[in-house]
């Protein structure tokens, strides 16, 4: 009996951290992005961008590298897919996360004084380490975007209802602000609330900036650091992604000169 009472407090104290590790989820493809945070901009009809992004975290500390792509079906109806993998995990655990597949619908677009409005129907396919994964979920999103002169910012809503019986429903905000201090250069801000699958609280609220540049037409770098404000967990993240995005094309403009 007292053995088999050592073996449960054992297991639960091992078990723990991983109560408290942040479900990845669907991600943006930059530079349609702040981070994590959505933006009702999509790729257009047949095009696809790629990125591949990396995360260190510290308490709980670990690293993700993830893959991310997107495709545009039509110019406002973009597919979005999103790889997670976890290394090192309080220095004992590695494995995939549940990959999460997404479809997003730009309805309205902005106008002189209102926001473009897009919504996120999303799943995740049961793939992933146990300790890392929700045994598949799926959700809805709502995404708003405005600019105002160098600014633009977005707002988001996520709804997740997991796999797993014993998980609770992950509620998420994000909201998200870009600057063009030039042409090629942005610097970005993000805050992010979240009550995640383990808890009833909003336990997680996030800040997160950093800068983007467009390196060439087509490719950009994104680098950002973020720190938890309520718990200090986790008590920094580092973020570094690599994107490929095609360029829009541009239109040519063609003068017609009538003879007289």
């Amino acid at each position: 009996m007292n053995r088999a009472f050592l073996l449960i407090i054992v297991t639960v104290f091992f078990s723990a951290p991983c109560f408290a590790f942040d479900v990845s989820g669907l991600q943006p493809v930059a530079p349609n992005s702040i981070f994590s945070t959505f933006s009702t901009e999509s790729l257009p009809k047949n095009k696809v961008a790629a990125e591949v992004g990396f995360d260190k975290s510290k308490d709980p500390d670990f690293y993700r590298f993830s893959l991310r792509s997107a495709y545009g079906i039509t110019d406002s109806i973009e597919l979005n897919i999103t790889i997670p993998y976890i290394y090192n995990f309080n220095t004992t655990t590695d494995g995939m996360e549940d990959i999460a597949v997404g479809f997003k619908h730009r309805f309205y677009d902005e106008g002189k004084y209102g926001p473009s409005l897009a919504y996120v129907i999303n799943a995740s396919i049961n793939s992933g380490r146990e300790e890392f994964g929700t045994k598949g979920r799926y959700g809805i999103g709502f995404i708003l975007s405005k600019r105002v002169g160098p600014f633009k910012g977005h707002f988001n809503f996520f709804y997740e209802r997991p796999g797993k019986g014993s998980l609770a429903d992950e509620i998420t905000f994000l909201g998200g602000i870009e600057f063009s201090a030039a042409h090629n250069f942005k610097m970005l801000g993000e805050l992010l609330v979240r009550k995640n699958h383990f808890t009833n609280e909003y336990d997680q609220i996030e800040a997160r900036f950093g800068y983007r540049i467009k390196t060439t037409d087509s490719i950009y770098t994104t680098l950002g650091i973020g720190t938890d404000l309520k718990q200090r967990s986790p008590e920094y993240r580092i973020m570094l992604s690599l994107s490929y995005t095609p360029p829009h094309e541009k239109k040519e403009i063609k003068k017609i000169i009538e003879e007289e």
